[in-house]
C-alpha cells in the first residue's frame, strides 16, 4: 500500500529526503514549468528591444515621475511622463536625422560635381602618386555608382526605420505601465521569484545599478566624444563646430552608430580640398583619439560602477550587442551581473558562514 504521507509529500511538492524515491510530481511539475517559461520567452522575443528600453526609461525617469505624482493621478503622471520622455528622445533624433540626411544628400552632390567637371583629373595631375590610381580605376563612373548606391541604401535605411518608429511606439506604450503599476509588478516578481524577498530585492536593485551605470556611462562617453570631434572641427576651421559636437555626442549614444558618421566624411572632404595635412590630422584624431574613448573609457566607466573588471564589462557589452542588437547594450551587463550576484546566492547557502564582499 501506498504511505499516505509520503503521498501527501508527493502532492505538496515537498522536497524528499535520501534514500526516498524520485518525486515524479515535482519533476513534472518542473518540467511543464521550464516548458511555459520558453514558451512565453519566445512569445515575448520579437518585443524584447521594446521591452528593453521601456525598462530603462521607466528605471532612469522614474524620479521625475514621482515628482508628477506628488500633484497628478496615477494615469495622468503616467501620461504626463511618457509624453516628457518621447519630447526628450524623439525632437533631438528628429532634428539630428533631418541634419544627417541634408547634409548626407549636399556631400553626394559634392562629389558627383568635382567628378563630373573635371575637378578629379586635375587633382590626379597634381599629385603624381594618385596618377597610377587614376590610370587603372574609373573614378568618376565608381562615384556615380557610389551615389546609386548610397540612394539605395537610403531607401532601405527609411524602410527600416518604420521597423524603428514600431518598436518606439510599443516602448512608449509599455512605458505607461511600467510606471503607473510599478509596484504592483514588483510585488508579483517577488512572489513568482525561486529566491528569498531579501535576494529578490538585491537582484532589483543590482539591475537598476547596472542600467544607470550603462546609461549614464554611455550619455558621459558620448558627451567627451562630441567634445573632442567639435575641438577638432573648431581647430580646423569648419562651420558651426559646436553643433557639429551636438550632433557627434547623440550619435555616439546610439549603438550601431558611432561618432565616426561624421568625422569620416569629414576626413574626406579635407582630402578632396587638397587639404591633406588637415586630413591625416583628423583621421588620427578621430581613428586614435576618438574612437579609443569609446572602446576603453567605456567599458572602463560602466565596469567600475559594476564592481566588474574592465574586460569583462568590455566582454558584456560588446557581446551583448552581437547577441541582442542594440538592446544588448543593457542586456550584455545585466546577464554578466546578475550572474554573478546569483552565483553568490548559491555560495552562500552552500557556505552559510561566507561573508559578503
Amino acid at each position: 500500500m501506498t504511505d499516505p504521507q509520503k503521498t501527501e509529500g508527493a502532492q505538496t511538492g515537498e522536497a524528499f529526503t535520501p534514500g526516498e524515491p524520485i518525486d515524479i510530481f515535482l519533476l513534472a511539475r518542473l518540467g511543464f514549468t521550464f516548458i511555459f517559461v520558453v514558451l512565453t520567452a519566445l512569445v515575448a522575443q520579437p518585443y524584447l528591444e521594446s521591452l528593453t528600453w521601456a525598462l530603462v526609461l521607466a528605471i532612469v525617469f522614474i524620479r521625475p515621475h514621482r515628482w508628477f505624482e506628488s500633484f497628478l493621478g496615477p494615469n495622468s503622471a503616467a501620461a504626463m511622463s511618457v509624453a516628457t520622455v518621447a519630447l526628450i528622445i524623439v525632437a533631438p533624433l528628429l532634428f539630428i536625422g533631418q541634419r544627417l540626411i541634408k547634409e548626407a544628400m549636399n556631400g553626394v552632390t559634392y562629389i558627383q560635381n568635382t567628378l563630373s567637371d573635371g575637378k578629379w583629373s586635375s587633382f590626379v595631375e597634381s599629385h603624381r602618386w594618385l596618377k597610377w590610381i587614376g590610370d587603372r580605376v574609373d573614378v568618376p563612373t565608381i562615384a556615380a555608382r557610389g551615389g546609386e548606391l548610397f540612394t539605395n541604401v537610403s531607401a532601405a535605411l527609411l524602410k527600416q526605420s518604420t521597423g524603428q518608429i514600431i518598436t518606439m511606439v510599443l516602448a512608449f506604450y509599455m512605458l505607461f505601465f511600467f510606471l503607473r503599476d510599478r509596484n504592483a509588478a514588483l510585488d508579483a516578481l517577488v512572489r513568482v521569484s525561486p529566491f528569498s524577498g531579501m535576494e529578490t530585492g538585491k537582484l532589483i536593485l543590482r539591475v537598476r545599478d547596472t542600467i544607470h551605470a550603462t546609461i549614464y556611462g554611455t550619455l558621459a562617453v558620448a558627451a567627451l566624444q562630441g567634445a573632442l570631434g567639435g575641438i577638432a572641427f573648431w581647430w580646423l576651421g569648419f562651420p558651426s563646430p559646436a553643433l557639429w559636437a551636438v550632433v557627434m555626442t547623440v550619435i555616439s549614444i546610439i549603438p550601431v552608430l558611432g561618432s565616426f558618421v561624421i568625422w569620416i566624411p569629414a576626413t574626406i572632404y579635407l582630402a578632396l580640398e587638397d587639404r591633406w595635412a588637415d586630413a591625416v590630422t583628423l583621421g588620427l584624431w578621430g581613428g586614435v583619439v576618438i574612437s579609443t574613448a569609446d572602446n576603453v573609457l567605456r567599458p572602463l566607466f560602466v565596469g567600475e560602477t559594476l564592481r566588474l573588471h574592465t574586460a569583462p564589462a568590455f566582454v558584456a557589452m560588446l557581446g551583448g550587442l552581437q547577441l541582442f542588437g542594440p538592446p544588448g547594450l543593457i542586456l550584455g551587463p545585466v546577464a554578466f551581473t546578475m550572474t554573478t550576484l546569483m552565483l553568490e546566492f548559491w555560495r552562500r547557502r552552500a557556505d552559510p558562514d561566507l561573508q559578503p564582499k
